[in-house]
C-alpha cells in the first residue's frame, strides 16, 4: 500500500511540473555546411532530438518548440507535433550564446500557451546518440534532487597540461591511472535542464547545480566531420546474439566460429549465449570477457532474448528446430544460422553452410561452400612460408576437444614413426578442451613436442612441411597456410565437409575410427618422401582467397547482402 501511494504521489508530481524542452537550430553553420537538415544515417539531423524530445510525452507534461531562423529546417519539423518559434536575425547571429536564445523561446512560448513553465530542457539538435531513456532518467534525478540545473556530462579523467604565460605546466599533482583520477566531466550537449526561474536573458544556471553522467557513446557532440562519422558508426551499431554451444562430444569449433566473429564485429553490442551443459564453452567465453548469459531451459533462454532485445540472432548450434526460431522471431529481427540442417533452417533468413557443398536444390537463404569460411584473423596476417622439399616439420591438430582422441593415436604413431624419419620433429597442438593431456608429452629425444591451448596455432601451421588433422574448419586453415595435409574425420557428419578432399588439395582417409595405423603410417612416409605431390597439394590449396569469405559472412549477418 506504501509503495501504491508513493506511486500515485510521484504521478500527481509529474503532472503538476510543465516542461518545455526547447530545441535551438540555425540553419547555417560553417564546420558542416547545413548539419541540421542533413542526413544522418538515413535521416535529418534535427529530427533525433525532436523525437526525444516527444518520447518525454509518456510520463511527463512537455511541450516542445524549436527555434530556428531557416525555413527548410521549419518545414522538416512542422510534420511533428512541435511549435517552431521563429528566431530574430539578431538572436542568429555567429557571436550570441545559446542564453538568450533559450530566454526568447520560453518568454514567446509562455504568450502563446498560456502556460507557465516550471523547467525547461535545452536540447542541442547536434545529439542524435543520446537516448531518450537518458532524458527521462535525468529529468527524474532533476525533479528528485530540487536542483536549479542540471547538465549533461561525460566523464574523461585524463592527464592535462596548461599554459601559463610562456611556460607549459601539468595539471595535476602526481601521476595517475585514469581509472584512479578524479572525474573530469565535460557538458556534451545533450541537455540542460533548468528550473524556471533559473532561466534569464544571461544564464541557465542556477545556484544549485548537478551533472547527469552519460556514456560516451550518447555524448556525441556534431562540431567536425570526425563527430559526424563517429555518431553515424554509432547510430549503426546492431545488436547481436550469439546462440553458440562448447562441449566435449560437439568440440569447441562453434564457440571459436562465434568469438571469431565478435571480433570481427568490434562496435556492435554483442552478448554470448550458452546453455549451462556447455561447461567448456562457457569457460573460453568467460576468458574473452565478452557479456554472456547462462540458461537451462527455453524459458531462461527467452528471458536473455527479452533482457538483451537484439537486432540480430547468430545460431551457431548446429541443427535447429522450428519452435526455436518462432522463439526467437519475437524478439530479433534478424536470424542467421550456421551449419543448420535442421528443421528450423527455412525459418531464419540466412542459413551459412560453409563446411558443406552448393546443391542446385538448396533454399534460396542457404548460402554453401568455402566461399562462405569465416576464416579467423591470424590466418590471414600469417604468410604461408616458402616451400621446403624435405619434410623436416609435421603437425598434428584434431580441435579444441578431440572426442575421439585422434591426438592419443596419432602420438603413438609418431613414435614408430621416430626411427623410421629421425630427422622429422612433430608437433602436436592440443585444444581447450582435450581431456586426455596428462596421457601425452613432450619426448625430445624422439623430436615429440606437445603444445596445449596455443594462443596462436597459425604460427605453428606456418612452420609445418606437413600435417594430420580432423575433417573441420582446421581444414580450412591448412589451406589458407598451403600446408599439405592428411585428413581423418572425427564422426560422420564430418565426414560430410567434402572440402577436405584431393580437389582441394587433402589426402582424406575417411573415419579416423575406421583408418589403421600402418595406413596412416605409410601415407605420412610416402607424401613426406614426395615432394611433388606435396607442392601440388599446396598449390591447389593457395588457390582459396578467405578473406573474401570472410566479408561475405560479415556481409550476410548484417544486412543479408554478398559482394
Amino acid at each position: 500500500m506504501a509503495t501504491d501511494f508513493f506511486e500515485r504521489k510521484m504521478i500527481l508530481v509529474k503532472e503538476s511540473l510543465r516542461i518545455l524542452a526547447v530545441i535551438p537550430a540555425r540553419g547555417g553553420s560553417k564546420r558542416i555546411p547545413r548539419k541540421n537538415v542533413r542526413l544522418m544515417y538515413g535521416r535529418p539531423l534535427i529530427l533525433y532530438s525532436v523525437e526525444n524530445a516527444l518520447s518525454l510525452r509518456g510520463e511527463f507534461e512537455v511541450d516542445v518548440a524549436v527555434s530556428t531562423d531557416d525555413e527548410e529546417l521549419s518545414g522538416i519539423v512542422s510534420n511533428y507535433d512541435v511549435t517552431v518559434v521563429d528566431r530574430s536575425e539578431e538572436l542568429s547571429r555567429d557571436a550570441v550564446t545559446l542564453d538568450p536564445v533559450i530566454y526568447d523561446a520560453v518568454l514567446r512560448m509562455e504568450e502563446k500557451t498560456g502556460k507557465a513553465y516550471d523547467i525547461v530542457v535545452t536540447m542541442q539538435a547536434t545529439s542524435p546518440t543520446l537516448k531518450s531513456q537518458t532524458l527521462k532518467a535525468a529529468l527524474h534525478y532533476f525533479e528528485e534532487g530540487d536542483f536549479d540545473t542540471v547538465i549533461s556530462v561525460v566523464n574523461r579523467p585524463h592527464l592535462s597540461w596548461k599554459k601559463e604565460g610562456d611556460r607549459i605546466v601539468k595539471n595535476y599533482d602526481r601521476r595517475l591511472n585514469s581509472q584512479e583520477l578524479p572525474a573530469n566531466y565535460l557538458e556534451t550537449g545533450g541537455f540542460l535542464i533548468a528550473g524556471r526561474s533559473a532561466v534569464t536573458r544571461d544564464s541557465r544556471i542556477g545556484d544549485r547545480v548537478s551533472v547527469f553522467e552519460t556514456s560516451s557513446d550518447e555524448a556525441v557532440d556534431i562540431d567536425t566531420y570526425e563527430d559526424w562519422t563517429l555518431a553515424e558508426s554509432i547510430l549503426g551499431r546492431k545488436k547481436i546474439l550469439f546462440l553458440t554451444v562448447g562441449k566435449r562430444k560437439l568440440g569447441m569449433g562453434h564457440i571459436y566460429r562465434c568469438l571469431s566473429l565478435a571480433y570481427r564485429l568490434t562496435g556492435h553490442d554483442l552478448f554470448f549465449a550458452i546453455d549451462s551443459e556447455s561447461e567448456m564453452g562457457i569457460e573460453r567465453i568467460k576468458d574473452s570477457f565478452f557479456p554472456y548469459g547462462v540458461f537451462s531451459n527455453e524459458s531462461e533462454y527467452e528471458k536473455l532474448l527479452s533482457d538483451f532485445r537484439p537486432d540480430i540472432v547468430v545460431n551457431d548450434i548446429l541443427d535447429t528446430e522450428e519452435s526455436l526460431i518462432r522463439l526467437e522471431r519475437k524478439y530479433a529481427g534478424r536470424i542467421v544460422n550456421f551449419e543448420d540442417n535442421g528443421r528450423g533452417a527455412i525459418l531464419a533468413d540466412t542459413v551459412i553452410n560453409a563446411l558443406y557443398e552448393s546443391h542446385p536444390d538448396r533454399p534460396g537463404n542457404v548460402f554453401e561452400g568455402s566461399d562462405y569460411y569465416f576464416i579467423r584473423d591470424e590466418f590471414l596476417e600469417e604468410k604461408p612460408k616458402e616451400f621446403s622439399e624435405q619434410c623436416r616439420n609435421i603437425m598434428i591438430i584434431f580441435g579444441g576437444a578431440d572426442p575421439r582422441d585422434l591426438t592419443g593415436r596419432l602420438f603413438e604413431i609418431c613414435r614408430v614413426l621416430h626411427p623410421k624419419m629421425p630427422l622429422c620433429s612433430f608437433h602436436i597442438i592440443t585444444g581447450f578442451g582435450y581431456v586426455n593431456q596428462n596421457g601425452i608429452g613432450d619426448l625430445p629425444d624422439e623430436n615429440i613436442f606437445v603444445h596445449h591451448d596455443v594462443k596462436r596455432v597459425s604460427r605453428y601451421m606456418r612452420e609445418a612441411d606437413l600435417a594430420v588433422t580432423s575433417q573441420g574448419r582446421t581444414v580450412y586453415e591448412f589451406a589458407c597456410m598451403g600446408v599439405p595435409a592428411i585428413v581423418l574425420a572425427q564422426h560422420e557428419r564430418e565426414a560430410e565437409h567434402v572440402f577436405a578432399g584431393i580437389q582441394n588439395g587433402f589426402i582424406n582417409l575417411g573415419l579416423g575410427a575406421n583408418t589403421d595405423a600402418l595406413t596412416i603410417i605409410k601415407t605420412i612416409m610416402w607424401l613426406a618422401d614426395t615432394p611433388n605431390v606435396r607442392r601440388e597439394m599446396r598449390s591447389t590449396e593457395l588457390k582459396h582467397d578467405f578473406g573474401k569469405g570472410q566479408k561475405r559472412v560479415i556481409d550476410l549477418i548484417l544486412e543479408g547482402e554478398t559482394h
